[in-house]
């Protein structure tokens, strides 16, 4: 092996190997069972960060995991189409290299442009994923617009339309003005902003005035715009200031419409006047109250966000009223809604009828995709009516078919479903699935798989002229059936009966209700068992929390704090990383704010680590459901950690390559081996690691499995095995000789496989060299079987024994610490209150108390005896004393103590100062204050101890 760890030089040739291998594929045995897990599909549009290095190292854990457990098991890759993403990133694309619009190239044009782009440049990410050692299949590769996947969203369209649980109409959603399309709840993002809450006055009509003389209502508004769309003013039923006035009208201003005042209890008595603007088109909750009250609902804005020339009049069932007319003033007519805005506040002003304008803060909602305000719009989509399936799906919870962990996200998910809505699944997109419906001239609606189908269904000739809808499915339709649709469904195939219903999603909270809730539903809907039984399309859920940077914020662009796990793999200087977290930034001072972060928290940019030290810090962070802060001085340490592990690997080859390790030779022939209470001490250790692992990994806690993994390769095989082997190796008999070769090659052969799950490359690397030397076959660790737990291994004695033994050395190494002794100095030490059994300890373990405490002798004081000026350690019962005469320099010792009284003295002054000064103690926030006082006490316990230490070298003075 190589002096030393180098990752780079080992990862990709590595990993080219697996793949070409074939070793990521199902192996076929089902004996032990089959398990799947689906990768959530990255975006076609996205590299990798740091939350899908999290997700993946996880997956890929318990991928690897399994498959040396035996199972027959695939992890299911693929990416999804991305629908808005995609479209706006080929459309920037094309108006940079062709300075042309997808409307100049026309629909079919574009999308062979965006296919194009697919095959070239789509595939970054799963690239990227290959770096971090993922064991996909990648024959199964699938697409979200794959033929194959495109044939199951038509059946399901399809099916769904014919269960009329699929229908069209007309409802509000959230509209983006930019980009043309409905968009998702998950596609808004909420930011907070300063605005005006705008009290507008409206005249009651009929000559009514309210209780206390007034001839108009007083509403409230943060978008004055829509009061041209209001259809009502509601008041609270129990208001008693407006209860005559229910039933009544009041004038709409500008439009001169007459409105009426409803009772509802949407309305907050406590808020403002009592009085709310109703405008159902415009405004969600107005929506739910126009539709409690049947009000007609005025869509006074065009698609994109202008004032229309006449509002469109919607009843509640979302039939067009063509009964009212709404015609819009000349003046508003093409106004953009915040010209419109304006325009209306400054003719209210005219008309006397402008209240008070307050500062208020509120939340805008912008699209992600667009950074353009969302508009709330009534627009026809198209819709699944979820309830019934809800039902079905929140059972498959409650009756522990499908469990959740954290358990927790149980209730975040049943309160989803409780309140569900039914879901709008189109988008005015060119890019996407196709909404399978085609229209008549008349305007009927014919769903089928393609045309031909839909004309021979309904008995349709060539006659008729059929115009497909130009719509396409929301990407979370096609992505809500990705664990069957990716096992072949439609069709009965071998891989979903093996592997449905998959075993684990890994996924993060925030896409519970818009992934994981729609994929229970559409599952269960259309998969089921031999019995009818609706099946469940995993198992368990693992809810993985955020990954944040050290501060605790969330990492995004806009922040600077993005980082890229490829550049802690392979490391980045740092004018390049300065350039990544800067590049295309449109604000100079947010630009120059980052850049001067950045070379503040990365001087000397980002070493390279490898793959196995990231994702073993990341799993060691991974504790269930918990946010993430990132901590690169934990990746520093497991990339020790990685060192560490090398470095002891080759220590045992050295000893053990071309030895007598224990094994039978050609003839058959094994040696005696003799075990010592080391040996047979880390064989027990080892088992018992085994045992701990399963148990955490059972558990999905991955931070527990890796601690484990860390205590016993770091604390107890690296650093006390191998050092309690060096007596045996330097002056062993050869049956101990052997029986310590042979422990040394079989733990770390065995420890490998323990850590390969979570280490892939430094194991499988490591595995290669000593499985000759252990008498293991296999081609890859990844095939190797994972380490049993053998109850026959562990001897609590031995266990016991050892322990103490370790305690021994360690009170020995504590004296030479604390007195500044040499380790290469011999020690006399003397034990008193001595049992049986650590006498028998002492008298068997000499060797190692020689080797690793340097004791010169170890002598047992009878009852009675006096010891002279020692230092004392206890070892559970026993006494451990380390006679001080002849063995430090008493003048020198009180010089350097004195010197570390005087510099505690002066800080326990300073901080006496700061505590008694009035103004501090005032000012001083209660936890600095505390840490103050603490620090303190901490001053004067070391000054105590340190004239105890005084005291007794005095003693040797004397």
């Amino acid at each position: 092996m190589e002096k030393t760890y180098n990752p780079q030089s080992i990862e990709q040739s590595l990993y080219e190997n697996w793949e070409q291998k074939g070793y990521f594929k199902p192996h076929g045995d089902e004996s032990k069972g089959n398990y799947c897990i689906m990768i959530p599909p990255p975006n076609v549009t996205g590299s990798l960060h740091m939350g899908h290095a999290f997700q993946d190292t996880i997956m890929d854990t318990l991928t690897r995991y399994q498959r040396m457990k035996g199972l027959n098991t695939l992890w299911q890759v693929g990416t999804d189409h991305a629908g808005i993403a995609t479209q706006m990133l080929v459309e920037r694309k094309v108006a940079a290299e062709e300075g042309l619009s997808r409307h100049d190239l026309g629909r079919e044009a574009f999308i062979d442009r965006i296919w194009d782009w697919k095959e070239q440049s789509g595939g970054t990410i799963t690239k990227q994923l290959r770096r971090l050692g993922a064991s996909v299949d990648w024959d199964r590769e699938r697409f979200t617009m794959d033929e194959g996947m495109s044939a199951a969203v038509q059946e399901v369209f399809v099916r769904l339309y014919e269960d009329e649980m699929i229908y069209r109409g007309k409802r509000l959603v959230n509209w983006d003005p930019k980009l043309h399309t409905a968009i998702s709840d998950l596609e808004v993002e909420n930011k907070e902003k300063q605005g005006s809450m705008w009290h507008f006055r409206y005249p009651l009509a009929d000559g009514e005035l309210t209780a206390d003389g007034k001839d108009y209502l007083e509403v409230a508004t943060t978008r004055p715009e829509t009061m041209l769309g209001d259809s009502a003013v509601a008041v609270h039923p129990d208001d008693e200031r407006y209860a005559s006035l229910v039933g009544k009208f009041i004038l709409l201003p500008i439009v001169n419409r007459r409105i009426p005042i409803v009772a509802d209890d949407y309305v907050d008595i406590e808020f403002g006047t009592g009085c709310v603007k109703i405008t159902p088109a415009h405004d969600f909750n107005d929506y739910e109250v126009g539709k409690r009250h049947a009000l007609p609902m005025y869509n006074i804005l065009t698609v994109d966000a202008a004032i229309r020339s006449e509002a469109e009049v919607v009843n509640t069932d979302g039939t067009i009223n063509k009964n009212l007319t709404a015609t819009m003033p000349e003046r508003y007519v093409g106004l953009d809604r915040f010209k419109a805005r304006t325009a209306v506040v400054e003719e209210f002003e005219t008309l006397g009828l402008l209240g008070k304008i307050d500062p208020h803060g509120l939340k805008v909602p912008y699209g992600d995709r667009s950074g353009v305000v969302i508009e709330p719009l009534l627009t026809d989509q198209w819709y699944v009516a979820v309830a019934p399936m809800a039902k079905t799906a929140m059972e498959a919870v409650d009756n522990g078919d499908i469990k959740f962990v954290p358990q927790q996200y149980e209730n975040m998910y049943n309160s989803w479903m409780r309140d569900i809505q039914d879901w709008c699944i189109s988008r005015q997109l060119w890019w996407g699935h196709r909404i399978p419906a085609w229209y008549d001239e008349s305007g009927k609606v014919y769903v089928g798989r393609d045309e031909a189908e839909v004309r021979a269904k309904h008995q349709l000739d060539d006659s008729i002229v059929l115009r497909q809808d130009p719509d396409v499915l929301d990407t979370w339709f096609s992505s809500a059936l990705w664990t069957f649709s990716t096992l072949g469904w439609p069709e009965d195939t071998d891989a979903l009966k093996a592997f449905h219903p998959t075993d684990v999603l890994v996924t993060g909270f925030d896409i519970i209700f818009f992934w994981v809730a729609r994929m229970i539903m559409m599952t269960m809907h259309f998969i089921k068992d031999e019995n009818g039984k609706p099946q469940v399309p995993f198992k368990t859920v693992y809810v993985t929390g955020l990954i944040r940077d050290e501060a605790g914020n969330k990492m995004s662009k806009s922040k600077g704090n993005v980082l890229d796990p490829l550049d802690m793999i392979d490391g980045i200087d740092l004018e390049s990383l300065v350039a990544k977290r800067t590049g295309n930034m449109m604000q100079p001072k947010l630009a120059a704010k980052i850049e001067k972060s950045t070379r503040k928290e990365f001087a000397d940019g980002i070493e390279a680590h490898g793959t196995d030290a990231l994702r073993f810090t990341l799993a060691s962070m991974a504790s269930t459901g918990r946010d993430i802060n990132w901590d690169m001085k934990r990746l520093d340490g497991y990339r020790s950690f990685c060192n560490k592990i090398w470095n002891a690997s080759r220590y045992v080859l050295m000893n053990t390559e071309e030895q007598d390790c224990g094994f039978a030779d050609a003839d058959g022939n094994v040696g005696e081996m003799k075990f010592s209470l080391a040996d047979r001490w880390i064989t027990g250790l080892f088992n018992q690691t085994v045992q701990a692992y399963d148990e955490h990994m059972a558990n999905y806690r991955f931070d527990l499995a890796a601690t484990t993994l860390y205590e016993f390769t770091w604390n107890q095989f690296c650093d006390w095995y191998l050092e309690l082997t060096k007596p045996v190796l330097q002056n062993g008999t050869e049956a101990e000789l052997r029986g310590t070769r042979h422990t040394l090659v079989t733990v770390l052969e065995a420890m490998q496989r323990l850590m390969h799950p979570m280490m892939p490359y430094i194991t499988e690397t490591i595995w290669q060299r000593v499985k000759p030397i252990a008498g293991v076959s296999g081609e890859t660790i990844m095939q190797a079987p994972f380490p049993e737990f053998d109850a026959t291994q562990v001897n609590e004695a031995d266990l016991e024994d050892l322990e103490w033994v370790k305690q021994v050395i360690v009170a020995v190494r504590n004296v030479r610490a604390e007195l500044n002794i040499a380790p290469s100095k011999p020690l006399n030490a003397l034990l008193r209150s001595v049992s049986e059994q650590d006498k028998a300890r002492v008298e068997a373990n000499q060797t190692f108390f020689t080797t690793l405490a340097k004791l010169e002798s170890m002598t047992i004081l009878a009852d009675g005896d006096t010891a002279p000026m020692s230092t004392t350690q206890l070892v559970g019962e026993m006494e451990l004393l380390i006679p001080m005469a002849g063995l430090i320099d008493v003048d020198a010792e009180m010089a350097r103590i004195d010197k570390q009284l005087e510099k505690l003295a002066g800080e326990f002054k300073r901080i006496e100062g700061k505590l008694s000064n009035q103004g501090f103690v005032a000012k001083a926030p209660a936890a600095v204050i505390e840490k103050e006082r603490a620090k303190q006490a901490e001053c004067q316990r070391d000054m105590e101890k340190l004239n105890e230490q005084k005291a007794e070298l005095a003693k040797l003075e004397a």
